[in-house]
Order: structure tokens, then C-alpha cells, then sequence
């Protein structure tokens, strides 16, 4: 997560100079190889791209306000709020009570 929050911040000062692009495309790579580490250790795919995702988001929008003096709206900051108490639900929500996964067993 964060190699892709840092990735996704270095291509606004790719912009200005392209050596960042390097850091733009290592870290989208180790993002998603290590995503792709996630289904042999029994996390559903789409919570772990849910979690990621949310979480990269969230970081990127507060990374560019102070080196790039963006400015978060009232909206952004809601719905910052939202991701940050939704994401933990919806990873909550995905666990089988321990009654059904003995059941099933």
C-alpha cells in the first residue's frame, strides 16, 4: 500500500522531472506483487484489494496537501471519514460467524 501511495505521489513530481517515473512504476509493482500474495494466505481477493485501495487512497489525498499544497474540501474530508469507519465494516462483515465455519466443517 504505501509503494503505491508513493507511487501515485511521484507522479506529480514526475511532471516536472521525469526521474520520478521510476519510483512511480517500482512502486505500482511491489503494490500489486505483493497484493498478489494475498489469496494463498485466506484473505478473500476482494477484500484485500478493498482494504489496499481504500487505505491508498486515503493517504494519497492527505499526501498532496502539504508538498503539493492541495487543499481538501469539506466533501473530501467526509467522505475520508467515510472510507476510514466503512473499509473496517465491510473487512468485519466478510468473516463467517465461528458457528457457520464449524458447521460447515
Amino acid at each position: 500500500m504505501l509503494g503505491e501511495v508513493a507511487a501515485t505521489l511521484s507522479l506529480k513530481a514526475a511532471l516536472d522531472e521525469p526521474a520520478w517515473y521510476a519510483l512511480v512504476v517500482t512502486g505500482h509493482l511491489a503494490a500489486f506483487a505483493l497484493l498478489a500474495a494475498v489469496p494463498g494466505r485466506g484473505t478473500p481477493m476482494g477484500i484485500a484489494y478493498g482494504v489496499r485501495a481504500a487505505h491508498a487512497v486515503v493517504l494519497t489525498a492527505l499526501g498532496t496537501a502539504a508538498p503539493f499544497g492541495e487543499r481538501l474540501s469539506l466533501a473530501a474530508l467526509v467522505g475520508i471519514v467515510f472510507v476510514v469507519t466503512g473499509v473496517p465494516c465491510v473487512e468485519t462483515g466478510s468473516h463467517r460467524p465461528v458457528r457457520e465455519r464449524e458447521e460447515a466443517a
